[in-house]
């Protein structure tokens, strides 16, 4: 038995986007977001950095981006997969980061390699972390 809508005017079970509208929209927002990628690399070339706050800085995005649509408004349901796994699954990079890794390695700098593994992971986790919470602190 289905249950009965507090407001009729507000479906039981919201529209569910066919699979190849959410594609598109993880199409479109993957390419906005990998090109903003690019112009970072493009503004900052070559350097373990850019990646670094690229990962960083998509990651407290992203805290911002679930805070908002999860806990504080309702929203379209393509603007998940459009924000979050397009635009910032395209802005950030763990090809990269990993390719940055192998450089240090082949340079005999395995030390600098571990670091940065591990300073990039826990940054991101923290970035996610304070950007949610400061998020949440915000929209009271």
């Amino acid at each position: 038995m289905r249950p009965t809508p507090i407001d009729p005017d507000i479906a039981v079970d919201p529209p569910v986007p066919s699979q190849a509208k959410i594609l598109l929209a993880i199409a479109l927002g993957g390419a906005l977001g990998s090109c903003a990628r690019y112009g970072a690399t493009l503004i900052w070339p070559g350097s373990l950095w850019t990646t670094f706050w690229v990962n960083v800085t998509g990651c407290a995005a992203m805290g911002v981006l679930m805070v908002l649509i999860t806990e504080r408004y309702s929203v379209h349901p393509l603007v998940r997969p459009f924000l979050g796994t397009g635009i910032l699954g395209g802005y950030t990079t763990f090809s990269t980061y990993a390719v940055d890794a192998q450089h240090l390695i082949a340079q005999h700098r395995a030390c600098a390699a571990v670091t940065y593994l591990a300073v990039t992971l826990v940054s991101a986790v923290l970035a996610v972390w304070a950007a949610a919470a400061l998020t949440r602190r915000c929209v009271r």
